[in-house]
């Protein structure tokens, strides 16, 4: 099931950047990525197979996660939406959603990644980002969240911590005010990321 739900405008004056949640999980990565995405001419991307695979293999755990129980998310009953799009004017922020569930008491944003590496920190300001709107859209306090794992079979609790909602807003207005005064961010410190970027050639810096 695809649900969307759009939170209702609260602000006054011209509306902020609209960004996406996955500009939230590229910022700690590099925070180049997010800069060329948005200043480049040329907004698309190609569809590369390991993201074709990728959107397969969350449409077939999609399709697993209705027939499972909620154990996994330590959960006896619920309700669940998949593919939710959510996306707030007041925030200046959209994503698409895996799952959420709706439990007693709570609301429960879920992703999926299909990685065999470990959960990073940008996975869970991502998710932090999910609650945000989640919350806000549901009208609900989001507590928690998880991150399902794919390969491991396994989901992932992560707690939606004050300090991880204040990164959140900080990296928003961080990545606004750059696109706005096209100042190039610093490069990631960690040189390996960029052995694959497809920015790596707008980088000379780092080479």
């Amino acid at each position: 099931m695809t649900t969307e739900w759009t939170a209702s405008p609260s602000l006054v004056g011209e509306a902020p950047l609209m960004l996406t949640v996955s500009d939230v999980k590229q910022y700690p990565y590099c925070p180049r990525i997010v800069y060329y995405s948005y200043l480049l001419p040329v907004r698309a991307r190609p569809t590369t197979y390991k993201m074709e695979e990728g959107r397969r293999e969350h449409e077939r755990i999609a399709e697993l996660e209705e027939r499972r129980s909620l154990r996994a998310y330590g959960l006896a009953e619920g309700q669940r939406h998949f593919d939710v799009a959510v996306s707030s004017d007041r925030l200046g922020l959209r994503g698409r959603l895996d799952m959420v569930v709706e439990a007693l008491g709570e609301v429960i944003p879920v992703d999926f990644k299909n990685s065999e590496g470990a959960v990073g920190l940008n996975h869970k300001y991502q998710l932090t980002a999910y609650a945000l709107l989640v919350e806000e859209v549901w009208r609900r306090p989001v507590r928690r969240g998880f991150i399902y794992l794919i390969p491991q079979k396994r989901a992932q609790e992560v707690r939606i911590t004050s300090n991880m909602r204040g990164w959140v807003r900080k990296a928003l207005r961080e990545i606004r005010a750059a696109i706005a005064q096209e100042a190039l961010p610093e490069a990631t410190r960690m040189r390996g990321r960029c052995v694959d970027c497809e920015f790596r050639n707008l980088c000379p810096d780092v080479w």
